[in-house]
């Protein structure tokens, strides 16, 4: 396991994953499957049964550089490429993302650019992104934001949107497993005065079965409960009704993800 500080995209993200990850209200299949050369394929349908995108992923590591290529259904051809200790507990990430000629959206023949850095170790850090369009000349992103973990929790400061917004967030594992958590994230937007409070929790029914749920100050109420119905493949039904609007009726979600 490295000592050093994770990626800027790990600044936030376990209470991100437990406020977001998995809620829909749309019904989709996916399906991964994945080579012994690296390649990976995910094809996901939605609704009608029609496929609606199929990426390929593929991986190639040297030292400490990891390469990651993706192609999404629009032929848009992703490349990331990861740096480990540049310098002493640091990270970071250099991606661009080029369309193919024969893209049926507009081609632009400048590709945008994305730089991310972290600095620190496992238990604190600093990181910073951001975004370039070649073609326009202009930022499209610049965020910073430092992140405290422990085994048992983990807070985080992000400001983004160009400054112009702050999320503060804490999520607290409620066992030695991290099965089952509480989560609380504070979100203003500077430019508006708005400030969103959500709180969430996790909890693990059994080892195959887990429920979330989680409420807004905006009256926004989620929950989902997911089972691995085999290993590593999960179906998921989850809801989400607005508390303020009783009147309009709840939506549903069901997804099935099968892996390998």
């Amino acid at each position: 396991m490295s000592k050093g500080p994770g990626l800027f995209s790990d600044i936030g993200k376990y209470a991100k994953d437990l406020l977001t990850r998995d809620y829909s209200t749309d019904q989709k299949f996916s399906i991964s499957t994945n080579s012994i050369s690296g390649v990976a394929v995910t094809s996901t349908a939605l609704k009608n049964g029609v496929l609606h995108a199929a990426n390929i992923a593929t991986q190639y590591k040297y030292r400490n550089t990891l390469f990651d290529v993706k192609i999404d259904a629009d032929s848009n051809i992703l490349t990331t490429i990861t740096f480990t200790e540049i310098l002493p507990s640091t990270k970071a990430i250099a991606s661009f993302k080029v369309p193919d000629y024969n893209s049926s959206k507009l081609y632009k023949k400048n590709p945008l650019i994305d730089v991310t850095a972290t600095l620190g170790s496992t238990t604190i850090s600093f990181g910073a992104e951001a975004g370039y369009d070649t073609t326009s000349r202009t930022f499209t992103k610049y965020n910073v934001g430092i992140s405290v973990t422990k085994p048992d929790q983990c807070a985080s400061v992000i400001i983004g949107d160009k400054g112009d917004s702050i999320k503060a967030s804490y999520l607290y594992h409620l066992d030695e497993s991290k099965r089952s958590a509480a989560v609380g994230e504070v979100y203003r937007k500077i430019s508006t005065n708005e400030n969103t409070v959500t709180v969430g929790g996790l909890y693990a029914v059994d080892h195959l079965t887990n429920v979330k749920a989680k409420l807004n100050s905006n009256g926004k109420l989620g929950a989902l409960m997911q089972h691995e119905v085999l290993p590593k493949s999960l179906v998921t039904i989850s809801g989400e009704i607005d508390t303020k609007t009783l009147d309009k009726y709840p939506r549903f979600g069901l997804s099935l993800d099968l892996k390998p």
